[in-house]
């Protein structure tokens, strides 16, 4: 997979002041934001962000103590993932308790100023997600800090993109899915009608390679679980509302 890292030295990070605690695995990764104000300006330049992660790791070494910056990644609005704690190491940011369950990966925004996620950080935070998933042995849980830890983190627009599945953004060209046709689509028994050709011509669009007969048997359950292994969801075969949509919306670049 694709992952513009920035790591550790090329941000400059200070070295941490002991030891981390082994991660084997995870469920899979906790979304956090700065609980601050952060300067809108970072989305036009990247030094800001380069700043801005280092203030973090300041503040979380000399105000709260731990070792290091607590998250294991930062997700910036230039699709850039900032190596934190990095792989197999426990994190601090999730909670007392919490820190085990999940990675934690720190997208760019605040409570004020850069409040709204511009697509880059969605990217780069899924990004880091998949990296975990591939290098990390995490789980395919997407979950918000919050869930589990009294806190407002992530913030209200971060917090409802993971409740509606974190998605990909939608490609520059501005495709948007038809309306789910209100049943899902999966086999066995094969399932025919106008709704899997739909489904079907939309996937051969993306490039790949299955029959546009109308028809969703085995084939089109195959190539269902490929694209959501590469979507990062559940890869259970079903078209319904999450996969339909990313067939759609998904960046055009992640093909087969």
């Amino acid at each position: 997979m694709a992952i513009d890292l920035v790591l550790r030295r090329d941000w400059n990070a200070r070295a941490p002041r002991g030891d981390y605690t082994q991660l084997d695995s995870a469920k899979g990764v906790k979304v956090h934001y700065t609980g601050g104000r952060v300067e809108p300006g970072i989305v036009s330049d990247h030094a800001g962000c380069v700043a801005l992660v280092r203030s973090i790791q300041g503040y979380h070494m000399d105000g709260n103590g731990w070792i290091d910056i607590g998250y294991s990644y930062v997700a910036c609005p230039h699709k850039k993932v900032f190596e934190g704690r990095g792989l197999h190491h426990l994190p601090a940011a999730n909670g007392p308790g919490l820190n085990a369950g999940h990675y934690a990966v720190l997208g760019l925004v605040g409570n004020s100023g850069l409040v709204q996620p511009p697509d880059g950080i969605l990217h780069a935070i899924l990004d880091a997600v998949q990296y975990v998933r591939d290098r990390g042995h995490a789980g395919k849980e997407i979950k918000g800090h919050r869930d589990g830890y009294a806190t407002d983190c992530p913030g209200e627009p971060l917090y409802a993109w993971v409740r509606r599945g974190a998605p990909r953004p939608a490609p520059a060209d501005g495709s948007t899915a038809p309306p789910f046709p209100g049943r899902l689509l999966k086999y066995p028994p094969v399932l025919r009608g106008q709704d899997v050709r739909t489904w079907q011509g939309r996937m051969s669009e993306r490039g790949w390679e299955l029959a546009v007969d109308g028809s969703y048997g085995d084939e089109s359950r195959d190539v269902c679980r490929r694209f959501q292994r590469q979507q990062g969801v559940d890869d259970d075969g079903i078209v319904g509302p999450i996969t339909w949509r990313l067939a759609w919306e998904a960046p055009l670049s992640q093909s087969s």
